[in-house]
């Protein structure tokens, strides 16, 4: 028998990566097998994530298996480790949202609270290739270390926010939760210095209150956060929020709130060009940026806290993944 002949007679099988404390086993399994029955492919191989691993060996073991595909169902640290691992490799990841925000699942159009369409779109879905984050982290005490993320990085109120918000509150009520330390964060106006630089070009010295770096650009409830952010592009964006008090804070939610309608109507475009750009916000894009802080800054990646920083070191590598999307 020819190789092209075993190869085509050969039942395509998925590994299926699950962290047991957020998702319903019993239901996932049943979902997957009556997929697996629907399309014709072999049983999927279970590795399960344990309280001591991230997800990275669980992720590590799958794509050792030799898989189609990997279908990964958990929280967002579980979705950055597989997506850590499996950068560069072409196997094509299937998503099951799980958690409050999901925004990495929103921005690429797929199922949200519906198990047996996330399970449809991951064995019967479209590939599209995807760009990953990298956030090299430099602690206080000399130590670093480098994370992927996939949606956001932030400095400042957004990691001040996803350190401080009650757990259990936000898992009962959502962003909602975020509304108390937005509040003390606004009232006090903490600001910090820092020194930033974009790929080749020189540092610049600024004192600001948040900086975030996108890999794409919208928040939940459809907020558009970061305009000319782009998934596929290459590319990181960066808005760095300086508000010198109640005045700028008005003029950030007025941008953030018509931002959508500012980037993606004609019209809007129009009334874009005639406003002056407030000064309590700025936005910059590259393949790489570097910031340095004069004090020790809290960081989060995709809404989870990942510690304090004395400088951060962000990079993008261009569709370094395989999402699979649904058709059309």
């Amino acid at each position: 028998m020819s190789a092209d002949i075993e190869g085509a007679s050969r039942q395509r099988r998925a590994a299926v990566v699950v962290n047991p404390t957020k998702v319903r086993l019993s239901a996932l399994q049943s979902a997957v097998a009556a997929q697996e029955a629907k399309v014709g492919w072999a049983a999927a191989e279970w590795f399960e994530t344990s309280a001591d691993d991230d997800g990275r060996d669980a992720v590590e073991r799958a794509a050792a298996s030799s898989p189609d595909l990997i279908v990964v169902a958990g929280g967002d640290g579980t979705l950055r480790a597989a997506a850590a691992v499996l950068a560069g490799s072409g196997i094509a990841i299937g998503v099951i949202p799980s958690g409050t925000g999901n925004l990495f699942a929103r921005e690429l159009g797929l199922p949200v609270n519906n198990l047996g369409s996330a399970v449809a779109t991951a064995f019967d879905g479209d590939d599209r290739p995807v760009d990953l984050g990298f956030a090299r982290l430099e602690r206080d005490g000399g130590d670093s270390e480098e994370r992927a993320f996939l949606v956001m990085a932030g400095i400042g109120l957004d990691a001040h926010m996803a350190a401080h918000t009650n757990q259990k509150l936000k898992k009962r009520i959502g962003w909602l939760a975020y509304s108390d330390p937005i509040a003390r964060s606004i009232l006090g106006n903490r600001r910090f210095d820092m020194v930033y630089g974009l790929d080749d070009k020189p540092d610049v010295e600024m004192r600001a209150h948040t900086v975030i770096v996108g890999n794409s650009g919208s928040l939940t409830a459809g907020m558009l956060l970061i305009p000319d952010a782009v998934i596929d592009d290459g590319l990181l964006d960066a808005v760095v929020m300086r508000p010198k008090g109640g005045g700028g804070w008005t003029n950030i939610g007025y941008r953030l709130a018509f931002n959508r309608v500012l980037h993606r109507t004609r019209f809007g475009r129009f009334i874009g060009r005639l406003t002056p750009k407030p000064r309590a916000i700025l936005y910059a894009q590259a393949k790489t940026l570097r910031v340095r802080f004069r004090e020790p800054q809290e960081i989060q990646l995709d809404g989870d806290p990942n510690g304090s920083v004395i400088a951060v070191h962000l990079r993008v590598e261009h569709l370094a993944l395989t999402i699979r999307v649904p058709q059309g």
